[in-house]
């Protein structure tokens, strides 16, 4: 199978821009890129290949057989584990709502596919472009189920410490650095969670005002809490104003 594989990547990788190598030089040249990134050696190559074979490439290569998609179960789970692990020991003063929030904030599918694009992991994965049909959206949950894939395959090939180290690097600092963990601007869920804890009645939006021209309306959004106005917002959407009310709501309510 790992020749029949290294034939199509060699393919797919577009061999023509090293002509100067041969097959297996090139399919070499890969794998040493492949591993310059992970940072170690790799024991079993199988792990690698199943987990940067998108499900639409059996339709280029049926013989492969296997995609990525068992292997993105296991590395979701892995991912989960230790990013749940360290948010419990650096955050100790935060409660179970903070690290959840947290915790979804750096494992979620955009988080993720982001990752991906900062460190180029398109140029190692194996997927059918006609599967796209255009869409950039559908590129970056490839991308992004690959991601988790290949936390899964360095969990089965280097064990997990590795897998620690490797997320940590990649997807937890970088996470916390850009403050993420901090900022919940979700002021409308955050609006709702308090309605629920204090048993009132689901806050709903009235939009009193909108003016201006078509391109470059403002919108006058108010919010309603138990029949009264608990905060008003505006915006140049409504999806912004909305959320502008109900932080003025929570800043009252609070």
């Amino acid at each position: 199978m790992i020749s029949r594989f290294f034939s199509r990547i060699t393919r797919f990788f577009g061999k023509s821009s090293k002509s100067s190598l041969s097959g297996d030089e090139y399919i070499e040249l890969k794998i040493g890129e492949l591993q310059e990134f992970l940072n170690f050696s790799i024991n079993n190559r199988v792990y690698f290949i199943k987990a940067l074979t998108h499900r639409s490439y059996l339709d280029i290569s049926p013989e492969l057989k296997k995609n990525n998609e068992r292997l993105e179960y296991l590395g979701d789970a892995v991912l989960d584990l230790i990013v749940s692990e360290y948010l419990f020991k650096h955050y100790p003063d935060e409660d179970e709502g903070f690290l959840t929030k947290s915790r979804s904030h750096l494992v979620d599918k955009k988080s993720l596919a982001d990752t991906a694009e900062n460190v180029n992991l398109e140029r190692f994965i194996l997927y059918n472009k006609k599967f796209l049909r255009g869409s950039e959206g559908g590129l970056r949950t490839i991308l992004a189920d690959a991601m988790e894939a290949l936390i899964g395959a360095i969990y089965l090939d280097q064990g997990l410490e590795t897998a620690k180290i490797f997320v940590k690097k990649h997807i937890i600092r970088p996470g916390v650095k850009s403050g993420t963990l901090h900022a919940d601007n979700n002021y409308k869920g955050q609006l709702l969670e308090l309605t629920h804890v204090n048993k009132w009645e689901n806050p709903t939006y009235k939009c009193v005002n909108e003016e201006g021209p078509q391109h470059a309306k403002t919108f006058t959004i108010h919010v309603i809490v138990n029949d009264e106005i608990a905060g008003k917002g505006t915006g140049k959407n409504k999806k912004g104003a909305e959320q502008e009310a109900a932080k003025e709501a929570l800043d009252k309510l609070s």
